[in-house]
């Protein structure tokens, strides 16, 4: 089955979408505040030689990070 062209051939139907209404934006997202202490997904670039230090003992390495980095921000004041 064919799909139809994207844009119309009729120079009619062509001159009738150009007066179409407008669709209106989306509303903005609302943006939600974390729970404090909640864990949030993310996605960082580390060097492999990091990753394989705390992948070496198995299991739980993203606590681990998670701890190393929250140690660093003890060390710095930042709690």
């Amino acid at each position: 089955m064919a799909s139809p062209p994207r844009r119309p051939v009729n120079p009619m139907d062509a001159a009738e979408a150009l007066f179409k209404p407008a669709k209106k934006p989306a509303a903005p997202a609302v943006e939600r505040r974390a729970v404090p202490e909640a864990r949030e997904m993310v996605s960082i670039k580390i060097d492999s030689a990091v990753l394989e230090f705390f992948q070496k003992d198995g299991p739980g390495w993203q606590e681990r990070i998670n701890d190393a980095l929250r140690a660093a921000m003890k060390a710095d004041g930042a709690e």
